[in-house]
């Protein structure tokens, strides 16, 4: 690195020269992101020099060059294109914060690498000259990030039901009243997939849409423990702390990854604390409740604990009915009722899946210009659901009973009460039952629309009956095994 004295009087065209490019460029960012972080990421920097077509700008720390390199690369690429041309180059001049010194003491340029190699080693020689290396930035498509926040995530596009009512209620009070309510901090935890992300970026988006002045920040834990991680290791650990306890809103997903990671959970303590005290607004989610936390310190526990805790749960019929409702609803096509109940009655596990069956499906009639009806719906969903070699569904355990037993599909579906139909349609349920997380009314659905005391009685039938008869007990662990294999 080479320490600059002191400079003297710049030249006043060159100046002005430099200001406006900067300027050019900040015309353009200051339109693709909000206004909050416009004055938080690009009002402090300073344009220095202009030499040909390499600007050099000069950024308050580390911490603020990694941030705006993580996060608005492609956007000051965008900028340079605009006021510089594709060939244009970006340099960084960061101020050292040495504690005690003073404004007119020097500063330490740094040309930083290529945006490809992030690590950054200190030279040996700490007189060394500073390679010359500028950050080039060409070639890349424009993105502007602001706040990690997916706009698409909205309480509107969030589909209430049983499962979620509580922790979609709390969640927009909090929005509504960030830091005032008593749910501060707020925990939103559930199994996979259930819509803990969706609600909590919809509680920053609708804060961002409400208030611009508020600074929002939506973080993944282990982002936040990688971004801990680089300040120890750039000496920076004091800006990454005064960063995060400016912010007004932070939103922390999945905490339980900060399990075992001692230094991170102290310094996320202290922001805590701060951000608490100061009345701003905490939400985080977890696939476990507070108390199930292993490897978190008791301190930390605890404060998680002084908000309000909502679970999500797994989505009822009523809601997964819903959700297909309005994911077709948004795609602006029309489905027959039967084929949303059937897809609604296969997929019972979380939302996520139930989404990724409904994308799948709409890719398919899309290619194959088909209509979206009952056959393309078992279609779609038996090329989907996999739980081993042999594809596990209601369907295919149908056409197992049917070629063991040489009965027909509609027989079992059917109301005949023959022994010789019910044995096969009791084993049938009893095996749906053991091979896949359906519900007993969905169950049920499949089987002829029957209520779940008809499939309670027929799971108990086939259990006693393998007690005591060899042969039906050899032929339901045949129809596992073939399934399990």
């Amino acid at each position: 690195m080479t320490i600059l004295e002191n400079p003297k009087t710049p030249n006043v065209t060159l100046q002005r020269e430099v200001d406006i490019v900067w300027q050019n460029c900040l015309k353009m960012i200051r339109e693709s992101i909000s206004e909050q972080s416009y004055k938080t990421w690009f009002e402090p920097i300073i344009p220095a020099k202009l030499e040909g077509k390499k600007l050099t700008i000069q950024v308050p720390s580390q911490f603020f060059y990694e941030w705006l390199e993580e996060n608005y690369v492609h956007l000051l690429r965008k900028s340079l294109d605009y006021a510089i041309g594709r060939d244009g180059m970006l340099e960084y001049s960061i101020v050292v914060d040495s504690g005690n010194r003073q404004k007119n003491e020097p500063q330490i340029a740094v040309n930083m690498p290529p945006v490809h190699t992030p690590q950054y080693a200190k030279p040996d020689n700490p007189n060394a000259d500073v390679v010359k290396n500028p950050f080039q930035m060409k070639d890349l498509d424009s993105l502007s990030l602001d706040s990690y926040l997916n706009p698409n995530y909205t309480f509107d596009n969030f589909v209430e039901g049983d499962c979620n009512r509580l922790a979609r209620a709390a969640g927009f009070a909090v929005a509504s009243k960030p830091g005032v309510t008593s749910f501060n901090p707020l925990m939103i935890y559930g199994g996979v997939g259930l819509g803990k992300t969706h609600l909590v970026q919809a509680i920053g988006n609708f804060m961002k849409n409400k208030a611009a002045n508020k600074f929002v920040l939506y973080v993944s834990s282990e982002k936040f423990t990688s971004q801990f991680i680089n300040a120890i290791k750039n000496n920076s650990l004091q800006d990454f702390m005064n960063f995060y306890m400016q912010i007004d809103i932070l939103i922390i997903d999945d905490v339980q990854f900060l399990s075992g990671k001692e230094k991170t959970q102290e310094t996320f303590f202290h922001i805590f604390n701060h951000l608490h005290q100061s009345g701003r607004q905490i939400v985080m989610t977890s696939d476990r409740p507070p108390r199930e936390l292993e490897g978190v310190e008791d301190r930390l526990l605890s404060r998680f604990k002084w908000g309000l805790t909502a679970d999500l749960q797994t989505p009822d019929f009523e809601t997964r009915i819903a959700i297909i409702q309005k994911k077709v609803q948004a795609e602006g096509i029309s489905i027959a009722y039967e084929v949303i109940e059937y897809l609604a009655h296969s997929i019972d596990t979380n939302v996520r899946e139930l989404e990724g069956v409904m994308i799948s499906l709409l890719a398919q009639a899309s290619l194959t210009r088909r209509e979206i009806d009952l056959e393309l719906a078992k279609a779609t969903l038996r090329h989907l659901v996999k739980d081993s070699e042999r594809e596990v569904t209601v369907d295919t355990i149908i056409e197992a009973i049917t070629e063991h037993y040489k009965v027909r599909t509609a027989d079992l579906k059917g109301k005949s009460r023959l022994r010789e139909i019910v044995l096969p349609r009791q084993v049938a349920m009893y095996l749906t039952k053991e091979l896949t997380n359906l519900s007993l009314k969905s169950i049920g659905y499949h089987f002829g629309g029957r209520d779940h005391s008809t499939v309670i009685h027929a799971i108990q039938t086939v259990n006693d009956l393998m007690d005591t008869d060899k042969e039906i007990s050899s032929a339901v662990n045949k129809l596992l095994k073939m399934f399990r294999k």
